[in-house]
């Protein structure tokens, strides 16, 4: 064998459990931490590293001379190894993703559970600030504020543009204030003074359904918002989705991932599943590869497993900079199998997941497999190109068949050719720097379940 002995990682963890039962003490002299607590950070950090260097998918690039105490926390170290990301064919290292983050905190982020104010916003030009969704159960849900009301003035200040100290302003009211007062320009032209405070809430991944009718044919649409959440529930969601929509007898599909940040792989393949044609039934789905030290025990093939009786030829997904991980998966997925669409922006550009590795009182997310479809086809760090560029269309509601991306895909049923193609190149990249810091706070990732964490020695 080309090995030596596989250790269960359990065996590690329980080791390194040893030095995290001490609780953090203080000097009551002096006020200062005590040595203890230092130690035990310390040594958080120094595992943290140990795994980088055994499941990190890059780990033969990662430096000798690393040194992991020289950073604050897990979540700095993950950060930094991104540097040793090199992949062919990519002038720069290509991981944006690997992190770390608090326990308590991912149990919240994965379970869906957000604490502001559950308004998401992007510029639709350099002064026009727009809410680009909003969560249903969130205070902004219950105050009545929907995509595309523009924002006049936040805190009593009307200056909205581009600059990073506005921005930066706007960040800080918006996402990370308990209260903050709002003047909103809604779809008629009034003016609407509305005040939130941040609440706790249960976000919603499925935020639009609807039925078009196009000529003589029905065209289904869905607004899918994320991979995260209570899986049982979204799963549940799924089913009675999609036996609706064949109850309705749909011909052509809308899913419009254009804010989608990605999750559960899981709950990819149950997507998957509902979309991918009867023929592709037990073909391959993906596969999951991780690098050479562990391909022979990771590595994964995942079949589809038909579910349902929709059974098209033909998909259109709504994508932009936003969409990433899982939503590119279940793309990539679905190529090999049907006429995929992409209408809108190019994706964000994740082919690789991660899975969340215990360190004290924080999870590792070094990224650890690449996905690739039945074809061999992954690798698209660039992001997966849209077949008609269209702008986002903040200036209009869900579901508006007016919205520039969901007009141009149902012109394209009705007369097989896309509309609204954008010629706002400009216009697009003096905002893109702006909307990339808004969403920055999204999680962006294609997280993965059940691996028998082993560690080669």
């Amino acid at each position: 064998m080309k090995y030596r002995q596989c250790v269960l990682l359990l065996l590690l963890l329980l080791g390194t459990s040893l030095f995290l039962l001490p609780s953090c003490k203080k000097d009551t002299s002096n006020g200062n931490t005590s040595l203890d607590s230092l130690d035990l950070i310390d040594k958080v950090k120094d595992t943290a590293w140990t795994y980088a260097q055994e499941l990190y998918l890059w780990y033969d690039q990662l430096p000798r001379s690393f040194d992991p105490q020289s950073y604050s926390d897990p979540n700095a170290i993950m950060e930094a190894i991104r540097a040793y990301s090199i992949e062919p064919g990519f002038s720069g290292p290509v991981d944006r993703w690997s992190f770390g983050i608090k326990q308590s905190e991912w149990d919240d982020v994965s379970s869906g559970i957000s604490g502001d104010f559950g308004l998401s916003i992007f510029f639709n030009s350099t002064n026009d600030l727009r809410v680009s969704y909003v969560e249903p159960a969130s205070p902004a849900g219950a105050a009545g504020i929907t995509r595309s009301w523009r924002i006049m003035s936040i805190n009593n200040d009307a200056t909205i543009n581009t600059d990073d100290a506005t921005i930066s302003r706007i960040s800080a009211a918006v996402f990370n204030s308990a209260s903050t007062g709002f003047v909103f320009r809604r779809p008629d032209n009034t003016d609407t003074a509305i005040t939130l405070t941040a609440a706790s809430y249960q976000e919603q991944p499925l935020l639009l359904d609807t039925i078009y009718t196009v000529g003589a044919e029905k065209v289904g649409y869905m607004v899918y918002n994320s991979f995260l959440g209570d899986v049982t529930v979204i799963k549940n969601d799924f089913s009675s989705l999609f036996s609706s929509f064949s109850s309705a007898g749909i011909q052509d599909l809308i899913v419009d991932l254009r804010y989608n940040g990605g999750g559960y792989v899981e709950l990819q393949n149950e997507l998957a599943n509902y979309l991918v044609p009867a023929a592709g039934n037990g073909s391959v789905m993906l596969q999951e590869k991780f690098n050479d030290k562990y391909s022979q025990y990771y590595d994964t093939t995942i079949n589809y497993a038909k579910k349902g009786s929709l059974n098209l030829s033909r998909i259109f997904f709504i994508t932009a900079k936003n969409t990433a991980s899982a939503s590119e998966l279940l793309i990539n997925s679905l190529k090999p199998y049907m006429d995929v669409k992409l209408v809108g922006r190019a994706t964000h550009g994740k082919p690789v997941g991660f899975f969340n590795i215990p360190d004290g009182d924080w999870y590792i997310f070094p990224v650890s497999f690449r996905s690739v479809n039945k074809n061999g086809e992954g690798n698209y760090f660039d992001g997966l190109q849209p077949d008609a560029g269209v702008s986002d269309g903040l200036d209009k509601q869900w579901g508006d068949v007016n919205e520039s991306c969901l007009a141009s895909a149902l012109h394209y049923v009705s007369d097989g050719v896309f509309s609204n193609i954008s010629a706002r190149g400009t216009q697009d990249a003096a905002t893109d720097a702006g909307n990339i810091k808004f969403d920055a706070r999204r999680f962006k990732g294609a997280v993965t379940g059940g691996k028998p964490l082993m560690i080669v020695k």
